[in-house]
């Protein structure tokens, strides 16, 4: 992995695993902007979410891939995000233990239903449930289809388990 600071970064990870406070953070410490694939995956509507088609979701990642810097964050390693690692300067796996992905998404619920913290989506039980089954996936298929499929990629690769890791790596404060 170079040494320098990169300007394209992107974060793959479980539910929980803190993908979100990661780019978030990293965003505000090294002035790059921070897109959730989620939000490629749907467009954001007070009357409820509608799913990109393949092409919308296509355009849109697109636009952010083919601009300057980006941090692009979320769980998806299917073959439409594939020039999204192979763009990157730097991707993070965040290989958080699965127990603790288990407490925060347990946690997110709770302060999203006392709205001490905001979503993209409404926080309802069969959502929460779902969270359970998309962890266990995760660490059942998606860990190892990235591994298998990506793993290429290990000279800017960087598997960690905690945000602490990349600050030391990245020599970030």
């Amino acid at each position: 992995m170079k040494n320098t600071i990169p300007k394209r970064i992107h974060i793959i990870g479980s539910v929980g695993s803190g993908k979100t406070t990661l780019a978030k953070e990293l965003s505000l410490i090294l002035n790059v902007p921070f897109y959730e694939l989620d939000n490629v995956v749907w467009i954001r509507d007070k009357s409820g979410d509608v799913r990109r088609s393949d092409k919308e979701r296509q355009d849109c990642l697109n636009s952010i891939i083919n601009s300057e810097t980006w941090i692009i964050e979320g769980v998806h390693n299917e073959d439409w995000v594939a020039n999204s690692f192979r763009n990157a300067d730097l991707i993070i796996f965040l290989d958080t233990n699965y127990a603790i992905r288990t407490y925060r998404i347990i946690k997110r619920f709770v302060f999203q239903k006392l709205r001490l913290e905001d979503s993209n989506y409404k926080p309802t039980f069969k959502i929460f449930f779902k969270m359970f089954k998309w962890n266990r996936y995760f660490e059942e298929v998606g860990k190892p289809n990235f591994l298998k499929k990506f793993g290429r990629y290990s000279d800017k690769l960087l598997i960690i388990t905690g945000k602490k890791q990349v600050c030391d790596k990245l020599h970030l404060k």
